[in-house]
């Protein structure tokens, strides 16, 4: 029993730590972050603050709106991990500024190098994108605490009864609107905003969904999830 929580454990912490780098990662190719924190990305680049800190921020708010939707249910354990989800998102915004400190922007680093050219920051793109869905489904398979981004989309989900997929992408569309609005208004261009958007959206659930088809079974074994 010890060994199966160490496992789910190990498994859930590695998850959040590579997804913070694979967000990193994506964010430093410069051709446009995923939907759920590009909110965040444009306020920070706009404005030269802290990615880690108004990331933090904005997913504390994600908790007060899970929080005012779960109100109703009165259970404690749903109460508790939705509070327990500032003190992650402390932790995960950490390493957040950790390896935003660590990784360079591509095209401005390495100009006449392959890392900074279009070809290869794309497939440094591919790359983050196929990485954050494998440990975002990592984290979410072990059941412990949810990622704000994903804690508020199954919130949303719960109360109007619908799929989490369906809610996700309109999750994801809100804050692209509200992301180019931002933009639009401050700078008159897009911030945040481009192809890796785009692949995002796509990549990163079909990620989950492939990693999920060949490991969750054996990880779920592991973790003492399933028998």
């Amino acid at each position: 029993m010890k060994k199966e929580y160490l496992y789910r454990g190990l498994f859930y912490f590695l998850g959040l730590l590579i997804l913070a780098f694979g967000i990193t990662l994506n964010t430093k190719t410069g051709l446009g972050v995923s939907p759920i924190i590009s909110v965040a990305y444009c306020i920070s680049t706009i404005r030269n603050l802290n990615f880690g800190n108004i990331t933090l921020l904005l997913y504390s708010s994600f908790v007060v709106v899970e929080l005012i939707l779960h109100a109703r249910q009165k259970e404690k354990l749903i109460f508790l991990k939705d509070i327990l989800q500032i003190p992650l998102s402390l932790i995960f915004t950490r390493f957040l500024n950790l390896f935003s400190y660590m990784i360079p922007d591509l095209k401005s680093a390495y100009p006449d190098q392959f890392a900074g050219s279009m070809t290869g920051r794309i497939l440094f793109l591919v790359f983050a994108i196929i990485l954050t869905g494998i440990v975002a489904a990592m984290s979410l398979n072990m059941r412990i605490i949810p990622n704000p981004g994903d804690g508020i989309v199954q919130a949303i989900a719960d109360c109007i009864h619908k799929s989490t997929g369906f809610t996700k992408n309109c999750f994801d569309l809100l804050c692209i609107t509200i992301t180019i609005i931002i933009g639009l208004i401050s700078t008159g261009h897009l911030v945040g905003i481009g192809i890796g958007t785009v692949l995002a959206v796509i990549g990163v659930g079909r990620s989950i969904a492939a990693f999920n088809h060949f490991c969750f079974h054996p990880m779920a074994r592991l973790a003492g999830l399933e028998r």
